[in-house]
């Protein structure tokens, strides 16, 4: 538990010292919310019914950027080697990679949201929700994406074929957010919609870092 503690800390540090990514990715998400008022035209009705759905779908491809780079590095320098001899385990690995990447991207995501749903006309009443629903949803991705990464690392245009390969999946996480987000802002309980999206990240949280580190051992 100590050396998954201490890769944690490592990815932590790391993105700390680099804030490009994490930067990149707030700032793409705020300007994709920001693109659909000049779009669609600036009638609140109509942005308020498209925020759900917009809000999801512009987290998660600014949550796909970093994804690219995630084991990327760490394979050039020699230094993902040097952790799958660690005796850590290369599930273990994936799983801090996963993290990590959650704790960089998704919670600054997050406190972009408010931002974001301004920006879309979503009723103030629903941001709590969005919170939520974007959360979740950004977990989902941060698993699927690390299995992704590990399995497109080494790939000619692995960084067009990841989006592809995880953005598929992620359709059920972008149908329940968007529904739960929906649900809040009608006035009903968002709670039905946030327990799949739950459900979804209960059901990834074992499964996407034993296959993403299946892939690393095969690399």
């Amino acid at each position: 538990m100590r050396a998954w503690i201490a890769l944690l800390t490592r990815e932590l540090r790391l993105a700390l010292r680099h804030p490009a990514d994490t930067l990149a990715a707030v700032l793409f998400f705020v300007l994709v919310a920001a693109l659909f008022p000049f779009g669609i035209g600036p009638a609140p009705e109509t942005l308020a019914r498209i925020a759900p759905g917009a809000l999801l779908a512009a987290a998660l491809l600014a949550a796909l950027l970093p994804l690219d780079r995630l084991f990327g590095a760490d394979a050039e320098d020699g230094t993902l080697d040097q952790l799958l001899l660690s005796g850590l385990g290369s599930g273990a690995v994936a799983a801090a990679k996963a993290l990590a990447h959650w704790l960089t991207t998704g919670l600054p995501l997050l406190v972009a949201t408010p931002v974001a749903a301004a920006m879309l006309n979503l009723p103030m009443g629903a941001w709590p929700a969005a919170m939520a629903a974007l959360g979740l949803a950004a977990g989902f991705l941060s698993l699927l994406g690390t299995a992704g990464a590990a399995l497109t690392l080494g790939a000619r245009r692995g960084g067009v074929l990841l989006p592809l390969l995880v953005l598929p999946l992620a359709i059920p996480a972008v149908i329940f957010g968007a529904a739960a987000i929906e649900a809040a802002a009608a006035g009903l309980s968002p709670r039905p919609y946030l327990l799949l999206l739950g459900a979804l990240v209960a059901a990834a949280l074992p499964l996407a870092p034993l296959a993403a580190g299946a892939a690393l051992r095969v690399e």
